[in-house]
Formats: structure tokens, C-alpha cells, sequence
């Protein structure tokens, strides 16, 4: 079944991918009509998360975001896929790092690289930072799909340009394997989903309301000394993109207990406020506020 699935999806995938971009978004625009005015995905959700979060803002303004959300959210599922046949010189145009010799500073001192993302912007074409003469390898963190065949299309997309994915349940196990032979390499994360409340263990403001947060990239950062980044992604218009990595810290082991964690929660809030359209608002990020804060759990101030 799983198979079937794949062999009748792929063909429509690839022939988008190929599409010029002006036809490409097109194509992306027919796709918001249909999962914002038709399907209604997520709304409910959506308009929750708008709410709680920007409480100030009058229910045009929210409406304003919202709406601009879910076209952006389309141009990138689309991107996502568009990445199975861009070309090297096309990425690179159009997802700029404007400080690379970031990654070549913090190499020179024999350090394996934390990488903390966000649902912001971009992070599918994040991938374009290999096309910078780096000499590290860079692995991606993340939840394996239950569907093998667009498991290993999601890992082949990611290969093209000699970026590696690992799953959540093997990342631990592979970056000590990897310390332990004295490899060094860029680990990226995407570090603001919401556990689930039994794991909750962590909790913190973030927007302005307390929520349980994961502390896996600060704990394997602190475990191996690694320096840690903040991908700053921004869009600047319709399928552009500059980065910009923000320093978190050379030596992570060097800082306070949850002071890397709370730093990347201060510095995803800053953009989110400034242009929260670009955020992945569909997420429940907030599913468990109103939940009484375990007795067992930590607040990170």
C-alpha cells in the first residue's frame, strides 16, 4: 500500500518540481484557494494560536496574518518540493547565507557545530549552506515519515547536496559515535515543537505564555562542548531568502544550565513579532498552557 501510494504521488511531485517558477507559484496559489478556502486547514487552530498569542491585535489584524500565513505555508510545502530538481546555482540564488565564514571560524577550533532552527520562514532549503566550499558535513534532525518510500525521497532531497538526514530516535547515539571519532560536523535542529505533556519536564514563556520546551540541542551541545548557532532565516520576497547565523555561544559547556535554550527562544520570539506570518502556526504549539505545570518541572527563566 505504501508503495502505491508513493508511485501515485510521485510523478505529480516531480512534474511540479520542474515547473518554472512563475508557473511553479501559480501552481502554489491554486493550492491555497483549495486548503484555506476549501478545505479550511487548521483554521480553528490557527485562529487559536493568533489569539493567544496576540491578544492585543484586533480580529482584522489576525485575520490579515493568518491569511498571509497560509499563503506563505503553501509556497513552502511547494519549495519542499521543488528541491527535487533545483539546481545548485537556482538554490544558492535564492537561499543567501550572508555569513558562511561563520561555519569556517568556529571549524578552526576543532568544534562540531549546533545548529537551532525554527518553524520560520525557511528551513527546507537550509540545505543551500553546503553549497558554500564547507569541508563538514551537515546532518538534519528529523522525525522519520511512516511512509519508507517518502522517507527515502526526503533523504535522497537532502543528499543531493551533501547534507545527511538522521532521525530523531538515532540522533543521540550517532553524534556520540561521531564525537568519539573526532568528526566534526554541523547538527541542525528544529528545537521549538511541543513535547508531550508526560515528557514535559521543561517549561518556559515563550510569546508570553508558558509552555513545556525541548532541551535536546542545549543538552547534546553542553555534552560535547559543541559552539551553537541560531539559523536567522528572513524572506525577503516571494522564493528569496538570507540567513544569517547567529552566535549563540563558542562553548556551550562553558554556559549556565538552560541559558542556550532560552537565548534561541528570545531570538525566534524577536522574528516571529516582527513578521509572524512566516511562522508554522498550524503547529498546537500551545496545547498544554493551560495545563497546571508539573511539580517535577523546571521553569527556565
Amino acid at each position: 500500500m505504501h508503495a502505491l501510494v508513493f508511485w501515485l504521488i510521485y510523478p505529480l511531485l516531480w512534474i511540479i518540481s520542474i515547473l518554472p517558477f512563475k508557473l511553479f507559484y501559480a501552481v502554489s496559489d491554486a493550492v491555497f484557494f483549495l486548503v484555506y478556502h476549501i478545505i479550511g486547514y487548521r483554521k480553528k487552530v490557527v485562529a487559536e494560536n493568533l489569539k493567544l498569542v496576540f491578544p492585543e491585535k484586533t480580529e482584522e489584524e489576525r485575520f490579515r496574518i493568518r491569511k498571509k500565513f497560509y499563503s506563505h505555508m503553501c509556497d513552502m510545502f511547494l519549495e519542499m518540493i521543488k528541491t527535487l530538481s533545483i539546481s545548485e546555482k537556482e538554490l544558492r540564488k535564492r537561499f543567501k547565507f550572508v555569513n558562511p565564514e561563520e561555519i569556517i571560524r568556529l571549524q578552526k577550533q576543532d568544534k562540531s557545530i549546533m545548529m537551532m532552527c525554527g518553524h520560520y520562514a525557511s528551513y527546507e532549503w537550509m540545505i543551500a549552506l553546503q553549497l558554500y566550499g564547507l569541508d563538514v558535513i551537515a546532518y538534519g534532525i528529523y522525525k522519520k515519515i511512516k511512509n519508507p518510500y517518502f522517507d527515502k525521497l526526503v533523504r535522497d532531497i537532502r543528499g543531493r547536496f551533501n547534507g545527511e538526514l538522521i532521525s530523531t530516535t538515532k540522533a543521540t547515539i550517532t553524534i556520540t559515535k561521531h564525537e568519539s571519532e573526532n568528526k566534526r560536523a554541523i547538527y541542525a535542529m528544529v528545537a521549538d515543537q511541543s513535547p508531550k505533556l508526560l515528557k514535559s519536564k521543561y517549561w518556559a514563556d515563550f510569546l508570553n505564555i508558558k509552555a513545556p520546551v525541548f532541551i535536546g540541542s542545549e543538552k547534546l551541545a553542553r555534552e560535547f562542548n559543541m559552539a551553537v548557532l541560531y539559523l536567522n532565516v528572513e524572506k525577503v520576497s516571494r522564493g528569496h531568502y538570507v540567513a544569517n547565523l547567529v552566535n549563540i555561544t563558542d562553548s556551550a559547556a562553558q554556559e549556565p544550565a538552560h541559558q542556550i535554550t532560552r537565548t534561541y527562544l528570545d531570538l525566534l520570539e524577536k522574528q516571529i513579532r516582527k513578521k509572524p506570518e512566516y511562522y508554522l502556526w498550524t503547529h498546537k504549539r500551545w496545547k498544554h498552557s493551560h495545563n497546571p505545570i508539573p511539580e517535577n518541572s523546571k521553569i527556565i527563566d
